[in-house]
């Protein structure tokens, strides 16, 4: 049970930015395992950004408190998967080769393609929030950020580690999940839904983009980089947001 917790906490340490005690530690084979909790991270992050904008409704227009429900998201995993989002549109859209790809993917500056990548999809994001109904939106938030995570759950345990640097930030989570493992994060991952009226339905749509946006990093570079399964938590959130903004027109 012990480990166990530390396992947990190694997930919470390295996902967001919640202090952690310090008899957690640092292991990658702890931090390996924590992948099976990467959903679980979405119920804290879906959470507390759910939280966030049912206090600020309380007080604020539907519209700036999505606002802080984005902001507080942000600032509790320190844009951590916006960040691999932004270094995913610059590696893709300036590099040709996979060598190029890789290097600019590296280079911890942000490029034109970056900008304008990371300025559309926070922009779709805060426009579709506003479109789904206020009572809604805390659901919508906790589910999308749990579902996200599970798609690049699968993204990770279907496709390969393209950098064979051993500084990679990515590199310690890099390795294969056992199915157990893979059958825990989807528990983690798929359980929200149920609390969402045919929210199965939106399942498909998140799914899929994981499909083609895996295949197109394949058919790229030939697997996925920590920055691609951070671009994939937040295309399958987006996927989910406009999913529900288009099944709620037929509920």
């Amino acid at each position: 049970m012990n480990e166990e917790l530390k396992i947990f906490f190694t997930a919470v340490q390295y996902y967001t930015r919640i202090p952690c005690p310090r008899w957690v530690g640092h292991s990658q084979d702890q931090l390996n395992e924590a992948s099976k909790y990467f959903p679980l991270m979405g119920w804290i992050v879906g959470g507390a950004s759910a939280g966030v904008f049912y206090l600020a409704q309380l007080i604020f227009p539907v519209s700036i408190s999505v606002l802080l429900s984005m902001a507080a998201g942000i600032l509790l995993t320190g844009a951590f998967h916006e960040d691999g989002f932004a270094d995913t549109c610059d590696g893709f859209g300036g590099g040709w080769t996979k060598a190029e790809v890789l290097e600019i993917m590296k280079d911890s500056r942000i490029g034109s393609y970056g900008t304008i990548g990371l300025v559309l999809i926070l922009l779709s994001k805060f426009l579709l929030l506003t479109n789904i109904p206020n009572t809604a939106i805390p659901l919508a938030l906790w589910v999308a950020h749990s579902v996200s995570r599970f798609g690049v759950t699968i993204f990770k345990c279907t496709h390969k580690y393209v950098r064979e640097n051993e500084d990679s930030k990515a590199k310690p989570i890099a390795k294969g999940m056992s199915s157990r493992n893979v059958l825990v994060a989807g528990c983690f991952g798929l359980f929200p839904v149920l609390f969402l009226n045919y929210g199965f339905l939106l399942l498909v749509p998140v799914f899929l983009t994981t499909y083609f946006f895996a295949r197109y990093c394949n058919r790229r570079i030939g697997g996925y980089t920590g920055d691609c399964l951070g671009a994939t938590q937040q295309l399958c959130e987006l996927t989910f947001y406009l999913g529900f903004v288009a099944l709620w027109k037929f509920i």
